[in-house]
């Protein structure tokens, strides 16, 4: 089957399990795969943004025809001029099936069928390669892994960016492997033959978030030009290919400082503090960056075991956590809980004065339930002592204007062992 009379197999049903089998029949089809492949894999890019539709029915167009002008694009051999009158030229031939329907769709990279690269991989696994770049995990939930020497970042709130660099051209893409063609200016600070066979990871950063996010998928007249790429890693084309690197988090970040000097207003690299949280110096570091995330509005901090490598997936690699607060106060009471905390302690009642204001709050959370068990059967020795309570953020009370409440408190830890003692 030609394997445009398959793209209109796939677009005449909406379900999935009927494409699956449309797929099945065709996996075979070495003709189909291989534009597929070209049309779904992210890092095959033509270098074109606007491809004719096609207006007559030509006499139709030999592939091989065809797949040399597709190589000479991929390769930049035709560019500008020379490269829109060489598809016209292709777009004239052709039949109009045969152009509308398969070929312009490999160029402008989207089958158009309801059919992606998951869906064919699922037929036959890895036929269709993914793109993928190094993702967190919530580092809320794997408190165990903070620890140890670490690159710590603050989060910057911007639009995911791997950038590229591959025969001259720098070509973005999102985290997901859409194409991002509206940052002209930092395509052209990356297509430098120093950066050549280079990916960088970073996010593109503006003054305005919601004005960026509006820029960033317009057809035309995006205004994105005071946006800059703010780096925060770099592997080699071969590396990301691979989906894998064993280089530690501090070489990666040697290799990358050294290029910094080639870079322009336009990239520029993230702050990173190596440090030891294992230790209280580390821990002091830390604690001063969270204080400066809250005071500056990042989204957080983003945390990078040094000896770690970079995997093109989600990885223990880099944690990430809101920017949090921690106070002390003193328990004045003890609730009971209910449900399946009955009989054992629900919440500390703690107040206190801390940084300048007085909170009153309720804390259920952080709490085992061997420590609601423990706790319940000592309150007369609990009440007084001091505890250590974290929290997202700081909020004044409804009821009084002099009592201040804590967003999220979770209990962390006893502060000392005599009442009022604070070590």
């Amino acid at each position: 089957m030609n394997p445009w009379n398959i793209i209109q197999k796939l677009e005449s049903n909406n379900s999935s399990l009927f494409k699956q089998d449309v797929i099945k029949e065709n996996i075979d089809n070495e003709v189909f795969i291989a534009g597929a492949k070209l049309a779904l894999d992210p890092l095959v890019t033509f270098g074109v943004k606007q491809v004719p539709f096609s207006e007559t029915d030509g006499d139709g167009v030999e592939i091989g025809q065809v797949h040399e002008v597709f190589h000479q694009l991929i390769n930049r051999q035709l560019t500008g001029h020379a490269a829109r009158d060489a598809i016209q030229a292709l777009c004239d031939q052709a039949t109009n099936e045969q152009w509308n329907d398969w070929y312009r769709r490999i160029l402008i990279k989207d089958l158009r069928c309801g059919t992606g690269a998951k869906l064919i991989n699922k037929v036959q696994a890895d036929t269709i390669p993914l793109f993928g770049c190094m993702l967190a995990h919530d580092g809320a939930k794997h408190p165990k892994k903070i620890t140890g020497v670490c690159y710590v970042e603050y989060k910057y709130d911007g639009v995911r960016v791997i950038a590229i660099v591959k025969n001259g051209d720098a070509t973005l893409y999102s985290r997901n492997g859409k194409l991002l063609e509206n940052f002209p200016h930092i395509n052209e600070a990356l297509s430098k033959p120093e950066f050549e066979g280079l990916v960088f990871d970073g996010e593109v950063m503006s003054d305005d978030f919601q004005t960026l996010m509006k820029q960033v998928h317009r057809k035309t007249g995006a205004q994105t030009e005071d946006s800059y790429l703010a780096l925060f890693d770099m592997l080699t084309l071969e590396e990301f290919n691979a989906g894998y690197t064993p280089m530690s988090a501090i070489d990666r970040r040697d290799r990358l400082e050294v290029l910094s000097s080639k870079f322009n207003s336009r990239i520029q690299l993230v702050d990173a503090t190596l440090m030891n949280l294992d230790l209280d110096e580390g821990q002091a570091k830390f604690q001063a960056m969270n204080k400066l995330a809250l005071e500056e509005g990042y989204e957080g901090l983003m945390i990078k075991p040094a000896h770690e490598g970079y995997k093109c997936k989600r990885s223990h690699a880099w944690l990430k956590i809101k920017p949090f607060i921690e106070v002390t106060l003193k328990v004045i009471a003890l609730e009971e809980g209910t449900g399946k905390n009955e009989g054992m302690l629900g919440a500390l009642v703690v107040e206190g004065d801390d940084d300048g204001k007085f909170f009153h709050v309720n804390v259920g959370s952080g709490l085992t339930d061997e420590m609601r068990k423990d706790v319940w059967s000592a309150q007369d020795s609990v009440v007084g002592q001091l505890v250590e309570i974290r929290a997202d953020a700081a909020t004044q009370s409804q009821d009084a204007d002099d009592t201040w409440s804590l967003r999220f408190p979770r209990f962390k830890t006893f502060r000392g062992f005599e009442l009022g003692e604070k070590i």
